[in-house]
């Protein structure tokens, strides 16, 4: 029985549990609910988290320990040899068991005799893997004994597992609906029991979220030192030439500047956000001020569907439409444009982002009080003085955070980087040529069969952390401008 089919039985039975937890309450008090402590869906929920909940966790904690658990089994009855060897070596050699082990529920009577036969050395390996072979399981060589055993004992670890799993998980259920049934009585606090354990999983939850964030930024720093065990910090953050060359591993080879990198992200997102801002506030200022209800019911979804185009269209439309005609204009009127250019890449990231902008501004906008334009009105101001005087202002905070958010949007593109602006790190001010931005370069340095302990990959990782403190810098700034007047206008 799989863990979801598991899980969605005990989904049911915790509804069962709720509904005979509320109709026991009502028996408890005879009838008359004032006697109860808590509602009667109250003792419902109670009944239901004691049904289910335990049981849960107890399905998730085997889930996650289930594996390690059977493959430290497995690896028992492998040589010496091999669990005194490398991790990439054991990894291999698990991994050819592995995939024994999972063709081995697959096999007759008769094929699996024939193997274990092969197991203690009745017949040879070569008999084994044509056996195997047949369900579908390609092993390289002849597998050897101990890699059977491994795999025999690989798979009746996970049957045993997998037979007492739904076992324990419904003998919990049973016993917590038999244990919460019969403490359900007038006196007991079921509410303040449900309202505790809904706090803790709040709680969790929001640990996970802050423990997740940890875990990256930690995993991220702990390999950006390791590169810079192989590469100086002032040639990596001051070097204006990205060169990295994949040669020896362990040896750095090349240069690891950083500037052309950082130059392209900032230069794309800044023309990117010369045309979003502009375009989108505008666009939610009508929307809000001066549309109808019909126009804006129209032109709202209209505009939020450019955020629903996959990147990579807009990069196949910039490099083969956007980026062709901008070359061709600059040439009628003399300008060496290049297809793929900060301005190719810049113009079609900023209509992907307009949306970012112009749908939360739109949103920010129409939440400012009506009091604040009456009473701007009242004074004698036009329309378009209490949107520049009053209403933005007061937008302001929101408006911001909109434009953050495709800041964050646009520094962190890559597909229509590659395709728009290209893969040349160069440190240009002229946007009419090729550069590029350090996602795209983290991309290239990670893509293909590529050794995790030479500085030509682990400086993704330092990008990746570089990337991770530019955008937390926005981060704190825009809480900063947004504490300021929100202060001001609230």
């Amino acid at each position: 029985m799989s863990s979801f089919t598991i899980l969605a039985i005990l989904a049911v039975a915790g509804i069962v549990a709720f509904f005979i937890g509320r109709l026991r309450s009502i028996q408890v008090c005879d009838g008359h609910q004032q006697k109860l402590h808590s509602r009667p869906s109250y003792y419902g929920y109670y009944l239901a988290i004691l049904t289910a909940l335990p049981a849960v966790v107890l399905l998730a904690v085997w889930s996650v320990a289930e594996r390690p658990v059977t493959k430290y089994v497995a690896m028992q009855e492998l040589p010496p040899t091999v669990l005194q060897g490398t991790d990439a070596e054991k990894a291999l050699t698990m991994s050819v068991v592995d995939n024994i082990a999972e063709g081995l529920p697959k096999l007759d009577p008769e094929e699996y005799e024939v193997l274990r036969k092969a197991r203690f050395g009745f017949v040879t390996s070569s008999d084994a893997r044509d056996v195997l072979g047949k369900h579908g399981v390609v092993l390289g060589s002849d597998p050897d004994r101990s890699l059977l055993a491994a795999a025999d004992e690989l798979a009746s670890a996970r049957a045993t597992s997998r037979l007492w799993l739904p076992i324990a998980c419904f003998g919990l259920a049973a016993l917590g609906f038999l244990w919460g049934y019969t403490r359900i009585r007038p006196e007991l606090r079921s509410r303040n029991i449900v309202e505790r354990v809904m706090r803790s999983g709040l709680f969790l939850a929001s640990t996970v979220a802050v423990l997740t964030t940890v875990g990256i930024v930690l995993s991220v720093l702990f390999e950006t030192i390791h590169f810079f065990q192989f590469v100086s910090p002032m040639d990596y953050f001051f070097g204006t030439v990205w060169d990295p060359r994949f040669a020896t591993v362990g040896k750095a080879e090349g240069q690891f500047g950083l500037l052309p990198l950082l130059w392209g992200t900032l230069f794309i997102s800044a023309v990117a956000l010369l045309v979003a801002v502009p375009v989108g506030l505008f666009a939610a200022i009508y929307m809000s001020e001066y549309a109808g209800s019909k126009v804006r019911a129209f032109a709202k979804p209209v505009l939020e569907i450019l955020a629903g185009i996959p990147t990579i269209v807009y990069g196949f439309f910039a490099l083969s439409v956007f980026g062709p005609l901008l070359r061709d204009v600059g040439g009628n009127i003399g300008l060496d444009i290049s297809a793929s250019s900060v301005l190719t890449a810049g113009i079609v990231m900023g209509v992907m982002i307009i949306p970012f902008v112009s749908s939360l501004s739109d949103d920010i906008i129409t939440a400012v009080p009506q009091s604040l334009r009456e009473g701007s009105y009242g004074l004698g101001a036009t329309q378009s003085e209490t949107i520049k005087k009053v209403v933005l202002p007061a937008a302001l905070p929101g408006i911001v955070g909109a434009v953050l958010l495709a800041a964050s949007r646009a520094i962190g593109e890559t597909m229509i980087v590659v395709l728009a602006a290209g893969i040349a790190a160069n440190l240009t001010l002229n946007p009419l040529e090729p550069v590029t931005t350090i996602t795209v370069k983290i991309v290239s340095q990670l893509t293909g069969d590529l050794e995790f302990n030479s500085p030509q990959t682990l400086v993704a990782f330092a990008l990746g952390l570089t990337l991770f403190v530019i955008t937390l810098g926005l981060n704190v700034y825009a809480l900063y401008v947004v504490r300021k007047y929100r202060e001001q206008y609230e």
